[in-house]
């Protein structure tokens, strides 16, 4: 939804409006760019907001989404922001997603480490797409490279389809991670092995509103231990390096 509202929002080239107290005085910054958002998205949830690495705006993190709003609440930005001092893109994701992730407990996790692992990262993944299992055929690799592989589900299709029925993805990750063998499990199913229908509690669906929340749109998704999203499919190689420049 609040994607939505965004898009219609650039296209239609409105800017914010600045919101009073109920009292009549001004609001504060905060409390300014809430109501203006909401002003324009009531039902969208809102997870973070706070000043904005560069002055005169705040960063909103809201359904998935990141943008800047001005802290007068008549404008917002969305997109990259860039750092010309530095020259770096701004990641305005990354505290933002190592605190949620630090919530998920390595129970709910599927993980695939070496005994003293240099890195650590979490995937969002999915047991279907090609290039998370492409990813998981080289696992060892991962491992021997000092990458300890922490494995979120996150089914691509979603939990329930159009006619609210859950789809077959997200019913495959459930007996995955409902299995008395979880590793086994998922590797099977990497290989295109369905794994035999199960259901007990699970994370599933809680992981697949987290990865939502956390701005992943495909899998598979991998971030940093300081919450840096390092991309897509990586060979071990490009990951060791990737992780070795910190960003």
């Amino acid at each position: 939804m609040f994607k939505q509202w965004l898009l219609a929002l650039c296209v239609s080239g409105f800017a914010l409006s600045a919101c009073a107290a109920p009292d009549g005085t001004a609001a504060g910054p905060e409390s300014t760019v809430r109501k203006a958002v909401l002003s324009f998205a009531p039902k969208v949830n809102i997870d973070s907001v706070k000043p904005a690495p560069f002055p005169g705006f705040y960063q909103v993190i809201a359904s998935g989404q990141l943008v800047y709003v001005s802290t007068d609440g008549k404008y917002m930005l969305n997109g990259d922001v860039i750092d010309l001092a530095n020259q770096r893109n701004i990641d305005g994701w990354a505290d933002f997603r190592k605190a949620e992730l630090a919530k998920v407990p390595e129970s709910d996790r599927i993980v695939f480490s070496p005994a003293k692992p240099r890195y650590h990262v979490t995937v969002f993944t999915d047991v279907n797409c090609a290039y998370c299992r492409q990813l998981h055929e080289h696992i060892a690799d991962y491992n021997k490279a000092g990458i300890a592989i922490e494995y979120i589900a996150w089914p691509r299709e979603g939990v329930t389809d159009a006619a609210g029925h859950t789809t077959q993805t997200y019913n495959e990750m459930v007996s995955v991670w409902c299995s008395a063998d979880r590793k086994a499990a998922f590797t099977a199913a990497k290989q295109g092995k369905a794994p035999k229908a199960t259901n007990c509690p699970n994370p599933v669906k809680d992981e697949f509103e987290l990865g939502v929340k956390l701005g992943v749109n495909g899998t598979p998704s991998v971030i940093g231990e300081d919450g840096t999203m390092l991309g897509g499919y990586m060979t071990p190689a490009q990951m060791l390096q990737r992780l070795g420049k910190g960003s």
